[in-house]
């Protein structure tokens, strides 16, 4: 499965896709947050991308290659919580081709408005991915309609250009937290960690309200979860991906899970911190590593703030839940 992973080559080829879209975004060490944590940390600004999130990294890579592949193509499905809509959105319009996105009733307003200003052609199915993931395949046939995975090489060819600027800004990290969804972020950094040679730790990190991709990592086979989180939408995984679990299995060191209490403990120190907004999955790294503090003594520590599209309403509640005079961790 290691050859399944693009090499070095391939991911320079990704970064001149991307580069052509976007420019690289910066990585910080911010003082408040190495106080907090008491090391040195530095966070991934994945936030300032052109969609809020890195997802659009992997969307215009892989929309890049399908339209070599199939030229004069319809258009494209997917399923989304947000961030994979939007990246599918911004980078097939640059294509020319039209995108539908299925999302789950009830998912993020703002979310689902940039999506649609992106041309996007939204539909709304099911109470959650999962649900909206199998109805999108059904349409995906009935349309004739390209569909588009959730974990594929090109997305993750994409996605690990931002781990190949972090890691080659920084090269002696000891350990990166990652967010876990669908997988494209993990795949990317141990991608990313095989092409450049570097010894760092990869520490996954998932709701503790959808841990499926943790009891699979843990029994070493593939099990579902159901999915309680309320804060971190980019996370709500009911059953893994093939391809990413595989990888997450034998490659990832460890895969730890964090509660939407502390997730939006995570959002809120980002803010004072840094005054950078960050939706649930977005601070899911760095939860974990507040979770671990007393074991980070040390040690020069990465996160990513993976994105900042939460909406505003929720963002205020979390930001006021714990007003006065609290401690930043």
């Amino acid at each position: 499965m290691m050859s399944s992973l693009p090499a070095l080559e391939q991911l320079e080829a990704a970064a001149g896709t991307v580069y052509r879209a976007m420019p690289a975004t910066p990585q910080y060490s911010w003082p408040l947050l190495n106080e907090a944590l008491g090391t040195e940390v530095w966070v991934k600004h994945e936030n300032h991308t052109p969609t809020g999130a890195f997802k659009v990294r992997g969307g215009l890579v892989y929309m890049e290659a399908l339209a070599r592949r199939a030229p004069g193509i319809a258009g494209v499905i997917s399923a989304t919580r947000g961030n994979h809509g939007q990246s599918v959105g911004f980078a097939a319009r640059r294509q020319g081709m039209q995108a539908t996105i299925v999302v789950p009733h009830g998912n993020s307003r703002e979310k689902n408005a940039a999506m649609r200003a992106l041309g996007v052609n939204l539909v709304e199915h099911g109470g959650e991915f999962q649900e909206s993931r199998e109805h999108a395949i059904r349409l995906a046939e009935e349309r004739r309609l390209h569909m588009i995975p959730s974990c594929h090489p090109d997305l993750v060819s994409g996605v690990a250009t931002y781990w190949m600027e972090l890691f080659t800004a920084q090269p002696d990290l000891d350990i990166v937290f990652v967010p876990i969804g669908q997988g494209s972020g993990i795949c990317g950094a141990i991608a990313a960690r095989r092409a450049l040679g570097r010894p760092l730790r990869i520490v996954g990190v998932v709701s503790a309200h959808a841990l499926a991709y943790k009891l699979s990592f843990e029994q070493k086979r593939k099990l579902e979860s159901p999915v309680t989180t309320v804060t971190a939408d980019g996370m709500a995984c009911r059953v893994p991906d093939d391809w990413s679990l595989e990888i997450i299995m034998k490659y990832a060191d460890d895969v730890v899970a964090v509660s939407d209490e502390e997730v939006e403990a995570a959002m809120r120190l980002y803010y004072v911190a840094t005054h950078n907004v960050a939706e649930g999955a977005g601070a899911a790294g760095l939860a974990a590593a507040m979770q671990q503090k007393d074991r980070l003594a040390g040690l020069k520590v990465g996160v990513p703030l993976g994105g900042g599209n939460v909406d505003h309403d929720q963002f205020a509640r979390i930001l006021t839940a714990h007003s006065g005079n609290q401690p930043l961790c």
